[in-house]
């Protein structure tokens, strides 16, 4: 099995990137994480890359120890990173409001099986032959609106309080993260996307998929994205950060790719 990666990460219209990326392997074992940090005094880019530099060191610590890249063992994970940040809070005043989301994908190739874990708005996409198999639920206000049938999901992306989170990491109390329950079978042709709400603020999945049969390798699947979002962005627009995970070859996953309907 082929795993082809890409990502990118870019300050938007702000003075400051607060994002983190980084992908991570282990023999058969791969994975993904993106974080999108926010606080005072440089404490955003702070817990992004504390999130971020905690769950490649976990990982290596869990496959090194045996232990399957599962969605309980992967919110284990990010349960590590949160407890980092806390202990980076307490350490530095300026910091104390430091907080971070994250997205973290996990598969092993030898059995091609995909786990993830994620807290706050930071998404994972899977695409499979022009439709979204996956999409993780943000933790967030507008979130809360939809599942109580009080706002519509076109909506999410202009409502005036979509930044408003309900869990993030960097919290002591009523922390929420959420995982995949079930191992999830990848197949060839399936298209990965773990992003930060600068970048899916601006793309409905329709956008991303149709770019998928635009594009020949995971690069220029974002390259095209970032095309849409910069013509689509408001003048001093949210840092922005993506990563793309193909499974099988750019022919397989392009080819595979069916129009949205």
């Amino acid at each position: 099995m082929q795993l082809q990666t890409a990502s990118v990460s870019d300050v938007g219209g702000r003075s400051r990137n607060e994002d983190a990326l980084a992908t991570w392997r282990h023999a058969a074992l791969f994975a993904s994480v993106v974080a999108d940090g926010a606080g005072g005094h440089g404490g955003g880019d702070a817990a992004s890359r504390i999130a971020v530099d905690t769950v490649l060191a976990e990982l290596t610590r869990v496959a090194s120890a045996g232990v399957a890249l599962t969605g309980p063992n992967l919110l284990r994970v990010l349960l590590r990173a949160n407890d980092a940040i806390i202990d980076a809070q307490e350490h530095d005043r300026d910091l104390s409001q430091m907080r971070s989301t994250a997205v973290l994908l996990g598969i092993d190739e030898s059995t091609g099986i995909a786990a993830w874990a994620h807290c706050g708005d930071t998404r994972l996409y899977c695409f499979r032959r022009g439709a979204t198999v996956v999409q993780t639920q943000d933790h967030s206000l507008v979130q809360s609106m939809i599942d109580a049938n009080l706002l519509e999901s076109r909506d999410v992306r202009t409502h005036p309080r979509r930044n408003v989170l309900f869990s993030a990491l960097g919290t002591a109390d009523d922390l929420s993260i959420a995982a995949s329950d079930e191992p999830f079978l990848i197949a060839e042709g399936d298209a990965f996307l773990l992003c930060t709400d600068g970048f899916w603020e601006y793309l409905d999945e329709s956008v991303m998929i149709d770019a998928i049969g635009r594009a020949r390798t995971p690069q220029a699947w974002l390259d095209l994205m970032v095309a849409h979002l910069r013509e689509a962005a408001r003048p001093g627009h949210d840092n922005f950060s993506a990563s793309a995970v193909w499974v099988g070859d750019a022919s397989q996953v392009t080819v595979m790719q069916m129009p949205a309907t």
